[in-house]
């Protein structure tokens, strides 16, 4: 079976003085943030900014001081683009990079980055995807399926979902004869939190088509991805 692989605070300075300086510098500081917002998300970051604020003061902090001047704002900009797969979808992403080809051996991209958050605590889970797929006389264009992996895992997950969801959105685009998506990861929240096991990775799979029914497809799909 062929396959192909597609990091001196002066002290006679006085304090409005000081603040007038420190709130120059952070404007500096988050101009991209600030010019990277649409005009059509600005009332949900202004929203989540007020939230944001209101979680560091329950936890005790002073969203008044320096570090924490713009720090509501920048939370919420990142929890936006962190979940940014909910305003995109495989067929935007797919468009025209579908192709017909006359090609039926294996292709494989392993070691695909990606990073979600695990939606019963709001905290990180990032690993590697793996997808295989057997063609069917249609083929995509390779980085489309990192395309496909980055739509549905910027969005609250659960890894066994995400692996699933790579998975049908794949076979329902090309059709193939088989479809193959394993994923390991870790996750925060067993590594900050409840067991705090840092060294604990979670492997999960789907398999369609000729990978649920072919031992040997499947069986060489996995070598490959554990192939160094």
């Amino acid at each position: 079976m062929e396959f192909h692989y597609a990091s001196e605070f002066n002290g006679n300075v006085s304090v409005s003085k000081l603040n007038k300086h420190n709130e120059c510098k952070h404007n500096d500081l988050c101009k991209e943030e600030k010019d990277s917002t649409a005009p059509e998300d600005r009332s949900a970051v202004s929203c989540m900014e007020k939230a944001y604020s209101t979680i560091l003061k329950e936890l005790g902090e002073d969203v008044e001081r320096e570090g924490l001047l713009r720090t509501p704002l920048r939370a919420a900009k990142a929890m936006k683009f962190f979940t940014k797969g909910y305003q995109e979808t495989v067929q935007d992403i797919l468009n025209d990079a579908i192709f017909d080809e006359n090609h039926h051996e294996v292709v494989l991209v392993k070691d695909i980055d990606l990073f979600s958050l695990c939606e019963h605590h709001l905290v990180p889970f990032f690993g590697k995807a793996h997808i295989a797929y057997l063609p069917n006389r249609r083929v995509v264009g390779l980085s489309k399926l990192a395309r496909i992996v980055e739509v549905y895992s910027r969005r609250f997950q659960v890894q066994e979902r995400l692996t699933k969801q790579i998975a049908m959105a794949i076979n329902e685009a090309l059709e193939p004869a088989g479809v193959a998506v394993v994923i390991e990861a870790a996750h925060m929240c067993m590594v900050m939190r409840g067991v705090q096991k840092i060294n604990a990775n979670t492997v999960t799979s789907v398999l369609l088509g000729t990978y649920k029914t072919d031992p040997k497809l499947r069986e060489e799909f996995l070598s490959h991805i554990h192939r160094k």
